[in-house]
């Protein structure tokens, strides 16, 4: 069963979001788009929380995916996601990094925000803000359920990625220490391909993912990722993901990366663009 996945969108209560960005409008977005697995996106949010649990329902018990209530027949379901921000220090440096995080149950995302709605400001912004280590995070997961899964997000962008000029990390390992061996994927961003990341051997072993990181109906879509599925559940798309080996993930739809913004060096107002090589002896 072919399928098109795009794992990776936010909410209406994310800054610099669309306020359309509601379930349905979602729902029917990726209907348009050819999307048949959408996130739901900013699940930490509570008041985002209450409108996924209001509007949808389990496809089936313990598919750990779900579909706007009352449309039995919908051919696009959604799966649960967030994206948050860490910022914290980890040996005398200060490491920036943002994670996709997918959830196979509400019970387990209603337990991750009890727990962290304790100790950090979840209603301030879709994506939030957390002082938790990478490392920490992974293992708080897991420790809920051992089916989370976890992921860098845009792995080349400069401040928020594992391997950004500004983020504090070289490597898989130095952001993930002990946890490394259960990351599974990482996300290709807007500003890069699968080629770009061939190159790097150090991500020879993990799932290569591509999602629209939406922040409108309209870019819902414009990266995502096609797998092969047995069935239609969130246990299956977890194997997949994890299991490279296996093949069933196809390929991915790709954003021209000459549109992303981290190939040159410049600013918009002052007309001015430069190569690195350039930028280095400016």
């Amino acid at each position: 069963m072919r399928q098109i996945l795009d794992a990776h969108i936010h909410s209406r209560y994310s800054r610099a979001c669309s306020k359309d960005l509601t379930l349905p409008n979602i729902a029917a977005a990726a209907r348009k788009k050819g999307i048949n697995i959408v996130a739901t996106g900013d699940f930490t949010h509570p008041q985002w929380f209450l409108h996924i649990k209001k509007e949808l329902v389990e496809t089936a018990p313990g598919s750990g995916l779900y579909r706007l209530r009352g449309d039995e027949n919908s051919d696009v379901v959604f799966i649960l996601s967030t994206e948050v921000a860490l910022i914290y220090k980890d040996g005398g440096r200060c490491r920036r990094i943002h994670l996709v995080l997918h959830a196979p149950s509400i019970a387990a995302v209603e337990e991750l925000n009890k727990r962290w709605g304790q100790r950090y400001n979840l209603k301030s912004d879709g994506r939030p803000i957390l002082g938790l280590s990478a490392p920490k995070l992974v293992a708080e997961c897991l420790a809920i359920d051992p089916r989370w899964l976890i992921y860098p997000a845009h792995i080349w962008t400069p401040w928020f990625a594992v391997f950004g000029s500004k983020s504090g990390f070289n490597s898989l390992a130095d952001c993930f220490q002990e946890q490394t061996k259960n990351i599974y994927a990482y996300e290709t961003g807007l500003s890069s391909d699968p080629e770009m990341n061939w190159r790097l051997s150090a991500l020879d072993g993990l799932s290569c993912l591509s999602n629209s990181d939406a922040h409108s109906l309209g870019n819902i879509g414009r990266e995502a990722t096609v797998l092969e599925l047995g069935k239609l559940t969130y246990d299956e798309i977890y194997s997949a993901i994890k299991d490279k080996a296996a093949g069933k993930i196809k390929y991915t739809i790709e954003f021209y990366p000459e549109e992303g913004m981290y190939h040159f060096d410049g600013h918009r107002q002052c007309n001015f663009s430069c190569a690195p090589e350039e930028s280095k002896k400016l």
